[in-house]
């Protein structure tokens, strides 16, 4: 297995479910550029490039904060993390990670960021306030991986109380408590795993298994494996939406989602899938290799409270009505 694993692909897609109608208002969709060492960033209103931002060493990973003001990126051949400003568009930051950092998820509460080192079988914890890690936590195999075979995709749940890691040579997902910053379960899933996601309740784990072409469905009271769904070839990334209905993952040749941006890594493009249809309504070129691997599509602005006194992120402040 080889430390770049898109040498791999054909086409490989990394995938985030976005919100549908007025919750998609001015949204933007953060692609990393792993030959450009830059991240494009998408007006998800016009599906135009609206700004590109120089980052580390092969950008790979990335994760917005849960207010939309931040992105982190991992810079895989750098051993670090970009800190990106949402309003300048800028690099605020670059914190030292460890080995090959790849995957990369935000707390809920954006008080603590993680990151999967694929080449040194940890995860650093970064406390957001201050841009440094503070725990280092082993996962997978005590053993040094070889290239490109430790920890990748990383989710966090949403009560924010676990994460889960997939380590992609052990075969495993690391389970990890964030009040201890400690491993309480290993999960033996597919060969191979490479992204997870959870489901908004957090009742379910989904993790593809790049090696046997499967997804692997774990319950997470019991931290079991409770099906095993078989797929194309080579799935790779992994989302669930927001209402929780439907998985959608990206297989090393097909890109498929729910109004979600798919990066095509030798294509150079980004392509726009609306749910209702499953059909490509835009493809956006002129990217280097993109991978935005992770949560990489900003969440809606907060618009003004509206009569009814409740906070509207995104939403429409008009009178409800069916949908």
């Amino acid at each position: 297995m080889k430390l770049r694993i898109w040498r791999l692909f054909a086409i490989a897609a990394l995938v985030f479910c976005c919100f549908a109608g007025a919750q998609a208002l001015a949204q933007n969709a953060y692609i990393t550029n792993l030959d450009a060492n830059t991240v494009s960033v998408i007006d998800t209103t016009s599906n135009t490039v609206a700004a590109t931002i120089p980052v580390g060493s092969a950008p790979w990973g990335v994760a917005v904060s849960p207010d939309g003001s931040t992105v982190y990126v991992t810079n895989f051949h750098g051993n670090t993390v970009s800190v990106i400003a949402t309003a300048s568009n800028t690099v605020t930051a670059t914190i030292p990670v460890g080995s090959i950092p790849l995957g990369v998820a935000a707390t809920p509460d954006g008080s603590t960021v993680y990151v999967a080192n694929q080449g040194a079988n940890t995860v650093s914890v970064i406390a957001t306030a201050s841009n440094t890690v503070t725990a280092t936590i082993p996962v997978g195999s005590s053993t040094p991986p070889p290239e490109g075979g430790g920890p990748n995709g990383v989710a966090v749940s949403p009560d924010g109380s676990t994460v889960y890691v997939a380590n992609f040579i052990d075969g495993t997902v690391s389970v990890i408590a964030t009040a201890t910053d400690t491993v309480t379960a290993t999960i033996p899933v597919g060969s191979g795993p490479l992204g997870v996601a959870v489901t908004p309740d957090g009742s379910t784990v989904y993790v593809t298994n790049f090696q046997d072409n499967t997804v692997s469905v774990i319950a997470t009271a019991s931290n079991t494996v409770t099906a095993t769904i078989p797929l194309g070839n080579n799935p790779f990334g992994v989302a669930v939406t927001p209402d929780g209905s439907t998985v959608y993952v990206a297989n090393e040749s097909r890109d498929l989602g729910r109004e979600q941006r798919a990066a095509g890594t030798m294509a150079g493009t980004v392509s726009v899938i609306a749910t209702a249809s499953n059909t490509v309504t835009a493809t956006i070129p002129g990217f280097s290799k993109p991978i935005a691997f992770g949560v990489f599509i900003g969440p809606p602005p907060v618009l003004a409270t509206p009569p009814s006194g409740t906070a509207c992120n995104g939403c429409s402040t008009a009178p409800s009505r069916a949908r």
